[in-house]
């Protein structure tokens, strides 16, 4: 007896063992991704299409079944390609591809995965936040080759586990986020799955730079459901969670949410390296990743136990790409718990960096607006206009200031 459950106990563990997300996959299609031989995976570009088939060909092997627009993997649509990150009409007409896979549990309701796998080639689209970025690079291993990495090791968990989930799965990896989410927009129009029987979408974006001493993960959404808050709140979790409620806001679960689907969008925060070339593989933090999966997990786990979730709507938080006249180039630091807006990085040449305003300073009015938090900041921008000036108050060092700030 002792050894035949010495063998169970064996044969269970490498079961167990088999099921986890692993660093090393994480890292290899990290690697892939965002290689100088992809050159940042511009939207419709021809490195672009490689990405697309690399997701497409680990999906297949992983059993999904092809949910596209055709016969297979991919979603392809066509949009006008905005001349600047301003633009609301576009130009240019490009065609461009999600990638998207199925399992199929035989369930009643359906989870949405997804994250873009776009981002911003080699600086020519004017949404760099490089100082002179036409011609770099821009290999986006944050954002978002770690959410693109996230959902693909995710569809490979759910698909090799050997307990069928409650739900059946659809993974989506989205192009033409970084433009104004066109690629989730798209699909949401015209979906190759019944959203009625959609439960809820889980986005993931910029999950890769989770940082060790904090451990600080932020979830949008959960307002967009009456069972989130209650349900993250008893967890036991090693993150210090902070829950925003929106159900709009600057990445692909947007899209779900207007057509009232629930949704949760993970993000480990932002970085100096966003929307730049030095956003690069070394700086990724492959543990902290997989714990992000994994706690996604088990709140898939855990939302088993519940019925199908009821639809809310929520405050809409205006931080939709494409709304703004008028851009100040600073980084908000959206982990940021206390009154204002803290600056979390400052785009050399751009308006803030003319006016003085440096890292660590933490914005309290702008113009006629009090800011008391990243969405009063954007509300506040939304009101000018190219060539305006105005005031904005700021604290420094505990005391507050003054600048003058010219768009």
């Amino acid at each position: 007896m002792k050894k035949i459950s010495a063998l169970f106990l064996i044969f269970s563990a490498a079961l167990v063992q088999a099921q986890n997300i692993k660093t090393e996959q994480l890292k290899k299609h990290i690697q892939f991704l965002a290689d100088d031989k992809l050159k940042g995976r511009g939207t419709s570009s021809p490195e672009e299409l490689i990405a697309a088939k690399y997701i497409a060909d680990n999906f297949k092997n992983y059993g999904l079944q092809p949910k596209g627009n055709g016969s297979d993997y991919y979603y392809k649509f066509n949009f006008k390609k905005p001349k600047d990150p301003h633009d609301t009409v576009g130009g240019q007409l490009v065609s461009a591809m999600d990638v998207v896979g199925y399992l199929d549990n035989g369930a009643e309701n359906t989870v949405v995965i997804g994250g873009h796998y776009d981002h911003l080639g080699t600086g020519m689209d004017h949404n760099s936040l490089d100082a002179n970025p036409e011609g770099k690079i821009h290999n986006g291993a944050d954002d978002n080759a770690s959410g693109t990495a996230g959902v693909m090791e995710l569809a490979h968990y759910f698909s090799q586990n050997k307990t069928k989930e409650k739900f059946n799965f659809l993974f989506i990896c989205f192009s033409g986020e970084e433009l104004g989410l066109f690629g989730s927009k798209k699909f949401c129009e015209n979906p190759t799955v019944d959203f009625k029987k959609v439960n809820y979408m889980i986005n993931m974006d910029m999950i890769g730079r989770l940082n060790d001493s904090t451990k600080k993960l932020i979830v949008y959404g959960v307002g967009t459901s009456a069972d989130w808050v209650p349900m993250i709140d008893k967890m036991k979790t090693d993150f210090s969670i902070k829950k925003d409620s929106a159900g709009v806001g600057p990445s692909d679960q947007t899209s779900f949410y207007l057509k009232d689907i629930p949704v949760l969008h993970f993000f480990t925060g932002q970085h100096s390296d966003y929307h730049k070339p030095s956003d690069d593989i070394e700086k990724i933090n492959f543990e902290g990743e997989k714990n992000v999966l994994e706690y996604i997990i088990k709140i898939i786990g855990e939302t088993e136990k519940l019925p199908k979730m009821k639809f809310l709507k929520t405050r809409n938080t205006e931080t939709g790409k494409g709304k703004y006249k008028v851009t100040m180039g600073v980084m908000p630091d959206y982990t940021f718990d206390g009154k204002g807006m803290r600056i979390d990085g400052v785009t050399d040449g751009k308006p803030a960096s003319k006016a003085g305003l440096l890292r660590g300073d933490i914005v309290i009015k702008l113009g006629e607006t009090n800011v008391e938090n990243v969405m009063d900041y954007m509300k506040g921008l939304s009101s000018f206009n190219k060539g305006d000036t105005t005031d904005v108050k700021v604290i420094r060092d505990g005391k507050e200031i003054k600048l003058s700030v010219t768009f």
